[in-house]
């Protein structure tokens, strides 16, 4: 797989945005392409450099994956507890990488949704919930 057609197939999942966020902190030195699904990362790699893929994933999947396939290891650049580096076309198959990305694409997507449900909390709700102040003064009267 090239970098256009990961690009493409990244692109083809719903509601998925890129950028290159990371311009100057590069100094123009490298371009990260990273792929958005509701404002939140799920992917990225260095579009001049197309051997490491950064993917979010399943920590209970991690050891698995790298135990499995040469091209899995950790981040290059990343929290190593939440991301995986994917290198394509070694012994992981066009097929496989699409569904690591399906995957995180997916996780990244239910955290935004729970997010999204927490902040629908109505206004009566919260006040229910947070705790009353205490006056700091009395009056004496």
């Amino acid at each position: 797989m090239n970098v256009e057609e990961f690009r493409e197939y990244c692109l083809s999942l719903p509601d998925v945005t890129e950028a290159t966020p990371f311009e100057k902190f590069s100094k123009g030195k490298f371009t990260i392409l990273v792929f958005y699904v509701n404002s939140h990362m799920f992917c990225y790699f260095n579009v001049d450099d197309f051997s490491n893929i950064t993917i979010k994933c399943e920590s209970s999947e991690m050891a698995e994956l790298k135990e499995h396939y040469q091209a899995v290891s950790e981040p290059f650049n990343g929290d190593k507890r939440y991301w995986i580096s994917a290198q394509p076309n070694m012994d992981l198959s066009d097929t496989d990488l699409k569904e690591l990305v399906r995957k995180s694409y997916e996780i990244v997507k239910a955290a935004y949704k729970r997010e999204k449900s927490d902040a629908r909390i109505s206004s009566s709700e919260r006040k229910q919930a947070r705790p009353k102040a205490k006056a700091k003064y009395r009056k004496h009267g």
